[in-house]
């Protein structure tokens, strides 16, 4: 067992990334608005993405390099195309996830609203933002994977064990029991929220190649790393999303549908909103375990993704242009962190509506991702054993049409 969980990594590191926006704020919005009646829309959407999300740690260990160097293979024009894609989504995702992980320490620190720095109150979310991006930093570039490896197992262990006792115990106290008709939404406000919801459920299908990179990492600290192994981790990992993502939904069904509330599109009134539904189960005694277990899930998204898109950006310049190039990984978390706050200075108090446009933009890439990681794993540049089956095949398949059919309703319904 002690071994199993030591060459436990990039899996953990997926889910860490995942459960957050997706999980912390989407899904509670989706049982707050449709009870359990999305159910259905959880489960497909993460079915047909598994196969290539499991990808990235496939072809990462069965070749030792990421996915971004097999799509430089497969033609240069594709490997640019995604850095063009990565420019255009990374900063919007960055901030959403940023402002809601400041949000909650926010709420959580609002007792402490008579300290002050720069002549800010310490529960405002600006201060925040700055502390958690600085930390990020100093974690990343002092810590380094050895320490996102660590520091995720502890994260997910946490998160569970919360979100289990969360939603056992609104159930018990719970009068009713909840209907699971399932709700296939019609007005067009329901269908952005649809299409917002699948965006980033259990994440956007671009963080297979974040999983590339952690397992080719992840190799080279741990020689047992083989693809079966990666795969066995990756699996803990992407189970772990689906049944926290049912949590977060029920939660939300049990305390805000038929409510009459609605929640904010502020991060900080979000995230109060957010907790109290914890503590209005649970009791006052937990707001502030619910609410450090609730932000360091934000944390870990937030320490994931900088770390995740930082990686990336930098992988694709040297494969890009030269291998020493001044665009390395310096360069591009400075890029990343001005880029987040640049655009948090315009949307502070639109939380909603940046994690909206975050996930609609990573829903209708979706499909072109799917594809060229499909194409990849069935190529040449595939060691033969390791190439999916006919099974994983047919189910990839299915996830291009399932993505596309749903990203082409979404834009003839605008």
């Amino acid at each position: 067992m002690t071994t199993k969980l030591k060459t436990l990594g990039p899996g953990l590191l997926f889910a860490g990334a995942a459960i957050g926006v997706s999980h912390l704020v989407q899904s509670t919005r989706a049982g707050a608005d449709f009870g359990l009646g999305l159910i259905w829309a959880l489960l497909l959407v993460n079915i047909f993405k598994y196969p290539f999300f499991q990808f990235g740690p496939r072809y990462a260990t069965a070749t030792g390099e990421s996915l971004l160097d097999g799509y430089k293979k497969l033609g240069k024009g594709i490997l640019s195309t995604y850095f063009i894609l990565n420019i255009a989504t990374m900063f919007t995702i960055q901030t959403a996830v940023t402002i809601v992980t400041a949000g909650l320490a926010s709420s959580i620190f609002y007792n402490f609203n008579t300290l002050s720095f720069l002549g800010l109150s310490i529960n405002s979310v600006q201060i925040w933002t700055l502390i958690i991006l600085g930390i990020c930093i100093v974690l990343l570039v002092y810590g380094k994977y050895k320490l996102l490896d660590k520091l995720m197992k502890i994260i997910v262990i946490t998160l569970s064990i919360s979100t289990v006792l969360a939603v056992s115990m609104a159930l018990t106290n719970h009068p009713k029991p909840l209907s699971i008709k399932q709700i296939l939404p019609i007005a067009p406000v329901e269908i952005v929220f649809l299409i917002s919801f699948m965006g980033w459920m259990p994440a956007p299908i671009d963080v297979s190649v974040w999983q590339s990179l952690w397992a080719v990492e992840k190799q080279k600290t741990e020689k047992n790393y083989t693809t079966k192994t990666a795969l066995f981790d990756f699996n803990v990992g992407f189970v772990s999303t689906i049944v926290l993502g049912l949590g977060f939904l029920t939660l939300g069904a049990l305390v805000m549908y038929h409510s009459g509330e609605t929640f904010s599109n502020s991060a900080a009134i979000f995230s109060s909103q957010l907790i109290n539904m914890y503590t209005a189960n649970l009791g006052s005694w937990a707001y502030l375990v619910i609410g450090i277990a609730a932000f360091t899930t934000m944390f870990s998204t937030t320490l994931t993704s900088l770390d995740a898109s930082t990686r990336a950006m930098t992988k694709t310049s040297q494969l890009l242009f030269k291998k020493q190039t001044i665009l390395n990984y310096s360069f591009w978390i400075t890029i990343i962190v001005l880029g987040t706050l640049s655009i948090f200075l315009f949307f502070a108090s639109e939380m909603g509506f940046l994690v909206k446009i975050a996930t609609i933009l990573s829903f209708i890439t979706a499909p072109f991702y799917a594809i060229i990681n499909f194409n990849l794993v069935c190529s040449k540049h595939m060691p033969k054993p390791w190439r999916p089956n006919k099974r994983l095949k047919f189910l990839s398949k299915l996830g291009i049409a399932f993505l596309g059919g749903f990203s082409i309703w979404y834009l003839i319904t605008l």
